[in-house]
C-alpha cells in the first residue's frame, strides 16, 4: 500500500508545508507516502492511480473521527490497496471529479486554508497509523 496526498494549488504557506511533510515523513515509517501538487488539466488520478481508493475532500463529504480514518487505512492496508487523497484548490475540486471519487472527506464544517487542511490529513495519516500500530502518539 502506498499513500499519495495531492492538493491542487501553489503550496505558499512554508511553515504549514514544513507540518504536513513532517507528519507525512513519519507516516512513510509504516507506508511509503508522497506529496505533491497537481495540475488537473494534465493529471487524471483514475488514469494515473487506477486500483487506488481515491478519498477526496470535500465540504460536503463525510465527517469521521480518528478512529474511523484509522479504519480505512487499515481496510486499504489489508486489501493491498493505494490511498490516494486529493484536496481541491481555491474553488473546489474540478468539476466532475467529486461525483467519481470513492469517498468524500470533511475534515471539519469550517474553512480552512489548503495549506493547513493539507497539514490536517498529512496528521491524521500519522495519527491512523500510530493508531492501529498502538504507539502513544495518538493518546
Amino acid at each position: 500500500m502506498k499513500i499519495f496526498l495531492y492538493y491542487i494549488g501553489k503550496p505558499k504557506d512554508a511553515p504549514a508545508n514544513a507540518i504536513a511533510a513532517d507528519f507525512l515523513g513519519r507516516a512513510a515509517r509504516y507506508s511509503p507516502c508522497e506529496m505533491r501538487e497537481i495540475k488537473p488539466e494534465r493529471f487524471d488520478p483514475w488514469e494515473r492511480h487506477p486500483t487506488a481508493r481515491k478519498i477526496f475532500c470535500d465540504p460536503a463529504g463525510k465527517a469521521m473521527d480518528s478512529v474511523a480514518f484509522a479504519n480505512v487505512v487499515s481496510k486499504a492496508e489489508m486489501e493491498g490497496r493505494d490511498l490516494l487523497f486529493l484536496i481541491g484548490g481555491h474553488d473546489g475540486l474540478p468539476a466532475g471529479w467529486a461525483a467519481r471519487a470513492d469517498a468524500l472527506l470533511s475534515l471539519s464544517a469550517m474553512t480552512f486554508p489548503h495549506e493547513l487542511a493539507r497539514a490536517m490529513l498529512a496528521e491524521q495519516i500519522y495519527r491512523a497509523f500510530a493508531i492501529l500500530r498502538g504507539h502513544p502518539y495518538p493518546r
